[in-house]
C-alpha cells in the first residue's frame, strides 16, 4: 500500500465513535471535501477509490442513523444519500466551539479527499475542498487554533490546500491521530536530514581538498619554473626550504608543511611564503 493509504487505514480506525459530537464533526470533513456532490434531486453522491474511507463514512452515517445506499462503480465505492437525511447544515458554524471537534472535522476531511507523499520522495500533503469558502474557513482554523502553516492552490478546477514543509506535515498527522503514520514519517525525515548533512559535509570536504590540490599545483608550477629559469637559488633561504619541503610533499596540508621547517611555523607563515615564491615566479 501506499503511505496515503496506510495513515487512512490507520485514521479509519480511529476509538471516536462513540461520541456522537466527534462522529458528526468528521462526517462534516466528509462532506465538505471535493469528492462530495450534490446530484439530482437532493441527493449527496460521495465517492473515492479507497475501502478504509468509504467504510469509515458509512460507519460515520450508521452511528448518526443517516439512510445511506453503498454502490460500487468500477474501482469505485460510491455513497448516495437524500441531503435532508442530514441532521444539521454544512457549514463550519455547525461545529461545536472545542478543539477536538476542529480535529474531528479535518480528520475527515483529510479521509475524505486528503493524500500524503511518501516522504522518501518529498514532503506534500494535500486537501481538496468543495469551494474556496469552506477552504478558507479551514485554511483558518488550521493557522489560528493549532499553529499549522497551510497554503491554498488558487486554480478554477481545484480548491485546495496543501503543505509540503516537514514538520508541519508531522503537526497536521499529530492533530488527527495518526500516530503509527507520525512515527514513520518523522523516522524517514530525520534519515533523510542526516543523509543531507553527511552529503553537505562530503561536498565541503571535497571542495576543501580540490582547493588545497589546486593551491598545491600553483605552487608547485611556480617553484618548477624558478627552477628551469635559474632562478630558484635566487630566493632567500627561508624561501628555498619551504619550497624544497613543497617539492617532497605535494599533498601535505601547509599546517604540516610548517612542521617540518628547522624553525617551524604555523599554516599562515607558510601560505606566506609559498605565495610570495608564486609572485616572484610570475612576477605579480
Amino acid at each position: 500500500m501506499s503511505f496515503s493509504s496506510d495513515i487512512k487505514e490507520e485514521l479509519s480506525k480511529s476509538n471516536t465513535l462513540a461520541d456522537k459530537t466527534q462522529v458528526k464533526a468528521e462526517l462534516i470533513g466528509y462532506l465538505f471535501t471535493n469528492n462530495t456532490n450534490m446530484v439530482k434531486d437532493k441527493v449527496l453522491r460521495y465517492s473515492t477509490e479507497s475501502e478504509y474511507n468509504i467504510n469509515r463514512f458509512s460507519k460515520l452515517l450508521s452511528n448518526l442513523k443517516i439512510n445511506h445506499q453503498i454502490t460500487i462503480e468500477g474501482n469505485t465505492f460510491v455513497i448516495t444519500l437524500k441531503a435532508k437525511e442530514l441532521p444539521f447544515e454544512l457549514t463550519i458554524q455547525e461545529l461545536e466551539e472545542n478543539e477536538e471537534s476542529k480535529k474531528s472535522m479535518i480528520r475527515g476531511a483529510f479521509l475524505g479527499s486528503g493524500s500524503i507523499n511518501n516522504p522518501q520522495n518529498g514532503y506534500h500533503l494535500e486537501i481538496g475542498f468543495l469551494d474556496e469558502k469552506i477552504r478558507d474557513e479551514i485554511k483558518n482554523i488550521l493557522e489560528k487554533d493549532f499553529n499549522i502553516q497551510a497554503k491554498k492552490i488558487n486554480v478554477q478546477t481545484k480548491k485546495a490546500i496543501y503543505i509540503k514543509d516537514g514538520e508541519e506535515i508531522s503537526k497536521l498527522l499529530a492533530l488527527m491521530g495518526a500516530n503509527r503514520g507520525l512515527l514513520k514519517f518523522e523516522d524517514i525525515r530525520v534519515q533523510k536530514d542526516m543523509r543531507g548533512k553527511i552529503n553537505r559535509l562530503v561536498n565541503c570536504e571535497s571542495a576543501n581538498l580540490n582547493k588545497t590540490i589546486n593551491a598545491s599545483i600553483e605552487q608547485i608550477e611556480a617553484i618548477q619554473k624558478l627552477q628551469r629559469e635559474n632562478k630558484f637559488n635566487m630566493l632567500d633561504d627561508n624561501l628555498k626550504e619551504i619550497a624544497t619541503i613543497r617539492l617532497e610533499n605535494p599533498n601535505m596540508p601547509l599546517a604540516e608543511l610548517g612542521k617540518k621547517l628547522k624553525n617551524p611555523i604555523g599554516k599562515s607563515g607558510v601560505n606566506y611564503r609559498l605565495k610570495k615564491i608564486i609572485d616572484i615566479a610570475f612576477e605579480k
